[in-house]
């Protein structure tokens, strides 16, 4: 499984229609309040404000930033090929396990690849001069790193680094975005499909010092005007926040517990994002089982240094937490059958 959210997949496998499915795989807040947009023939009929002014003037405030710091792209991933494709040195590092498209964009950039596994080796030396990435809180099981220490290794390198902290704000972990006017070469990739629930809204950032922001040039109307309207009431929502990090630690709490409770996992990871990640050598037969019970979870398997033994189950509502807990038990009892 490349990416979660592969319901279509899933609920044609099942004969089922795709909201039948609770999907422990995407990990998008799952704290969804009702959006008031109110959509005019105006907004469809003209074009978008070119330089997207009024909504980097929303976010240069929600993140204490400057609009001239902020490059907008058609979600994050869209982000990350552009970045990718615009820096001009050659070889990159990827602290691995991390989200999949970044190797494919070092590749499709035409950049020499090598990996620190960052489980087991963070410490490890880094290339002069060489672009650096590191996904913070880490995917695919949400640890936070303190990096003050390996960000002040790269500067002495002079690497170019590129921090992503689309899973920050679950949290609350301090960010790096106050280093962009200090060290030069310092981007900061956000999606903002996660924490703001709308993976449907298709809007990514680049933060970045404002020559750097000048360089990269995104496409004209390169995000539809829609997509801008979502953003900007979502982030001028002032009881957003409160209410996602209160629901946020209730559910990740109660779905803590369901793990731990069933036995069926003999690592579960500390998390400091929305998903937990947990190893049971059964993990392949309890994921079949969970489908059966029309509940998909993220088989790890394609991430580095890791195998499908691992899974991930994002924090998700009461109703969802009770199916899933069901679930585990059911197979739990199917276990010890066949045992007996």
């Amino acid at each position: 499984m490349k990416h979660g959210a592969n319901i279509y997949k899933y609920a044609k496998r099942l004969g089922c229609s795709s909201d039948e499915i609770i999907d422990f795989s995407s990990n998008i807040n799952l704290y969804q309040p009702q959006t008031a947009l109110h959509v005019n023939n105006a907004t469809l009929t003209k074009y978008a404000e070119s330089g997207y002014k009024a909504l980097k003037k929303i976010i240069a405030d929600r993140y204490a930033l400057k609009k001239s710091q902020i490059a907008l792209y058609n979600g994050a991933t869209a982000a990350i090929y552009a970045l990718l494709d615009s820096l001009k040195e050659k070889n990159v590092l990827l602290y691995a396990p991390l989200y999949g498209e970044y190797e494919k964009a070092a590749l499709r950039s035409k950049k020499d690849i090598y990996k620190i596994n960052r489980i087991e080796n963070l410490d490890a030396p880094v290339k002069k001069k060489s672009i650096v990435i590191f996904v913070n809180p880490a995917t695919p099981e949400g640890s936070f790193y303190e990096i003050e220490a390996l960000f002040g290794e790269w500067k002495k390198q002079k690497c170019t680094i590129i921090l992503d902290e689309s899973f920050l704000e679950f949290e609350g972990h301090p960010s790096f975005r106050m280093m962009i006017q200090e060290y030069k070469k310092l981007y900061i990739v956000q999606s903002f499909s996660k924490f703001y629930s709308c993976a449907g809204v298709r809007i990514g950032a680049v933060f970045s010092h404002k020559k750097n922001i000048k360089k990269l040039q995104p496409p004209l109307w390169n995000i539809s005007s829609l997509d801008v309207e979502f953003l900007k009431e979502r982030l001028q929502d002032a009881a957003f926040k409160n209410e996602s990090l209160a629901l946020h630690v209730r559910q990740k709490q109660e779905l803590l517990t369901i793990l731990k409770s069933c036995g069926l996992f003999e690592q579960i990871v500390q998390s400091d994002a929305n998903f937990i990640l947990v190893h049971s050598p059964k993990a392949k037969e309890i994921f079949t089982h969970l489908l059966t019970h029309k509940i998909l979870v993220r088989t790890c398997g394609s991430f580095d240094y890791l195998t499908d033994e691992w899974l991930r189950f994002a924090v998700k509502d009461s109703s969802s937490h009770a199916a899933l807990n069901y679930a585990l038990t059911t197979y739990n009892g199917e276990t010890n059958e066949t045992h007996t």
